[in-house]
């Protein structure tokens, strides 16, 4: 059982210890502690997970695709086992996000090229790295994610406009209640998730304090010219094509109550050529509803 003190909260596998048996890593990134996990020998594949979820989200592919690649998952500062600095202290933007992932890949010292696995904001987190660093990319997995400006057939969904718009129901609905990660245990997965798999999401996410990444990714999703990340977005919105569309593979489900088939076809409309596998029966959570399908694709993909 890994167990950390973060904020003077306790963080523990207690409950999901058999599902996350990793050994944990950390590194000291921009000025706070930022844990990983670093599975297995070989090419290395880094995994760049969202909101609201962790490195835990990635434990099939970990175990999956470690005795034949070095797997590398981050949890995002903010997030799993990683220091929850306040919004005085961090800056939660996606330019901080894209500089703290360059800084650990730098600070692992990965020198070959490296593939990628992305779902959600960690879709524009590490595409943006990646457009910055194109002769360090191998392959890249997008999964559930975005790598462009809300598509114009989307609108931006209630919910998410509400925690990024409305402070006074945000604050005590997402900091206090934790509604966002709890909701997502429930709409995020087509399939109906154990118990063990509900503790091991949620398990960072204990306190008022510990819940601030789940508010600030919301609250940085860029819709108006106006906001901070938008600048950042439209540059990989922009530089998107410079992605060889051989090194994509999509892997989507398509019951996902945010970034459902409107993103997918946006990506779908920009590389025809590259490699798609849709599941109708799955949702935002692809891994949990699809631990097995996903991982032999994803194999068979990076080799």
């Amino acid at each position: 059982m890994v167990t950390r003190t973060i904020n003077g909260h306790l963080t523990s596998t207690a409950g999901f210890e058999d599902l996350y048996p990793f050994d944990p890593h950390y590194a000291r990134i921009n000025g706070n502690q930022m844990h990983y996990v670093d599975q297995g020998t070989g090419r290395p594949v880094l995994m760049v997970h969202g909101n609201p979820t962790w490195s835990f989200y990635f434990r099939h592919l970990i175990t999956g695709l470690s005795n034949r690649f070095r797997t590398i998952a981050l949890d995002h500062i903010g997030c799993g086992f990683s220091d929850k600095p306040s919004a005085k202290a961090y800056d939660y933007t996606l330019d901080q996000r894209v500089a703290d992932l360059d800084a650990l890949i730098h600070r692992l010292d990965i020198r070959e090229k490296m593939s990628l696995i992305v779902h959600d904001w960690g879709g524009m987190i590490g595409l943006a790295w990646a457009l910055d660093n194109l002769d360090r990319v191998d392959k890249i997995v997008i999964t559930n994610t975005s790598g462009f400006l809300l598509p114009a057939s989307k609108r931006f969904p209630a919910a998410l406009w509400a925690i990024k718009y409305l402070a006074p129901f945000a604050v005590p609905a997402v900091l206090g209640a934790n509604v966002f990660a709890r909701g997502a245990l429930y709409l995020g997965a087509n399939t109906r998730l154990p118990l063990s798999v509900k503790k091991g999401l949620v398990a960072p996410y204990n306190s008022w304090a510990n819940r601030i990444a789940t508010l600030k990714f919301v609250q940085d999703i860029p819709i108006t010219p106006k906001d901070r990340s938008y600048v950042r977005v439209q540059t990989v919105d922009q530089g998107l094509s410079a992605l060889d569309p051989a090194q994509l593979m999509f892997l989507w489900g398509t019951r996902d109550f945010v970034f459902d088939s409107h993103f997918l076809e946006e990506f779908k409309n920009r590389f025809p050529q590259s490699r798609a596998h849709v599941f109708e029966d799955a949702g935002h959570y692809l891994f949990e509803d699809k631990p097995g399908p996903t991982l032999e694709l994803i194999q068979n993909f990076l080799s």
